[in-house]
């Protein structure tokens, strides 16, 4: 099989698409590929703890690849670093790079350049796929997962916290798409069916957290984060 490296979030989507792997058994994971702030060790944009990363990864038996950085770096600092995260793997005999987008062109296109690179070849199982058709394939197949991060430009404080269910998907605004693939949500999964067992949590409280950042037309602006501060029970 194809020595694949799976980017792990966490979440539902790169959760799902590692599922959909799995099923085609042409891949052999050789990591979870995640991403976290160095400062407070949480996973980035999604805000939960390295301890409930760390709890997946046992439940799934698969081996770990932590790339930490900065709260605030620049692009070509994020790609410095995962090209010295991604050399070992590489040279091990990866050849093969798994991601959960579903639906962000311009994100694929520049993940592929990225890729090419380092001569390993993207796989994107959920691709074009509609969303109520992957959330109705994650509920059947036995997977549970918590908002955990709102972006407060598409969805309130109240939708933080939540079990991602059908009652979910009803109470969400128009325009709001129901995998939260523009960045209006992120979640957790604490169940899934390759894990040996669920993941007990619960909402501790929820955190406002302001950034600044800068348009794609250089402008400067801000936003409010809803995130919920998960542990272990």
């Amino acid at each position: 099989m194809n020595k694949a490296i799976m980017n792990w979030s966490g979440g539902k989507d790169s959760a799902l698409a590692l599922w959909r792997v799995l099923q085609t058994k042409t891949f052999q994971i050789e990591t979870l590929l995640t991403t976290l702030n160095a400062a407070n060790h949480r996973i980035s944009m999604h805000g939960v703890s390295e301890e409930l990363l760390d709890a997946q990864a046992r439940r799934l038996g698969l081996p770990q690849t932590k790339l930490y950085l900065p709260e605030e770096s620049a692009m070509a600092e994020y790609e410095q670093r995962m090209a010295t995260t991604l050399e070992p793997l590489i040279a091990a005999g990866a050849t093969h790079a798994i991601f959960g987008d579903i639906f962000l062109e311009d994100l694929r296109q520049w993940r592929e350049t990225q890729l090419a690179t380092r001569k390993l070849t993207g796989v994107f199982p959920l691709w074009q796929i509609p969303s109520l058709q992957l959330l109705d394939e994650f509920w059947s197949a036995g997977f549970s997962t918590i908002v955990v991060s709102v972006n407060s430009q598409h969805l309130d404080e109240s939708f933080c916290g939540r079990i991602l269910d059908q009652s979910f998907v009803d109470d969400l605004p128009a325009g709001v798409d129901p995998c939260g693939e523009n960045g209006e949500f992120h979640t957790f999964v604490y169940r899934a069916p390759y894990f040996s067992a669920p993941i007990d949590v619960h909402v501790v409280n929820t955190v406002a957290k302001t950034y600044t950042f800068k348009t794609a037309t250089g402008e400067q602006t801000t936003s409010t984060y809803y995130f919920a501060d998960l542990q272990l029970i």
